[in-house]
């Protein structure tokens, strides 16, 4: 098995040299050995462990929930049925987040079309709006 620089694995993965030494303190991947010059050797499928994040990310999932399914993937108990239950979990989540995001859009909708675009800002119903106590 070869081993990898940082800037190459960064290469390989697509992702940041700084994003690699993030989730190395935040416990994603693990810190490799170093070399007698004390560079950083890393194993191949740091690379793969890497990716696997980034889509992770992709799908929605925060990094500590990544870091929670990856600890899943390794524990002899866990079944497929536990990671549906996450992945349903996390589209739960997604589709409350969709749901926020349309009240919040439309909300800033009738704000606008109440904004007839000219005249003094202090009778601007979209700066009045976000300034009131009210809900």
């Amino acid at each position: 098995m070869e081993s990898l620089t940082i800037g190459k694995v960064a290469r390989l993965a697509e992702v940041g040299v700084e994003t690699i030494r993030f989730y190395e303190r935040k416990g994603l991947i693990d810190e490799p050995p170093r070399r007698e010059s004390g560079y950083r050797q890393y194993p191949e499928d740091t690379v793969h462990r890497l990716r696997s994040i980034r889509r992770a990310k992709e799908l929605g999932f925060t990094l500590k929930e990544i870091k929670e399914l990856l600890a899943l993937r390794i524990e002899p108990a866990t079944t497929c049925e536990d990671i549906r239950g996450r992945a349903e979990a996390k589209i739960s989540d997604i589709e409350q987040k969709i749901r926020t995001l349309k009240s919040m859009k439309e909300a800033l909708m009738k704000l606008t079309l109440a904004c007839r675009g000219r005249g003094p800002v202090s009778e601007c119903p979209v700066l009045e709006a976000m300034e009131s106590d009210e809900r």
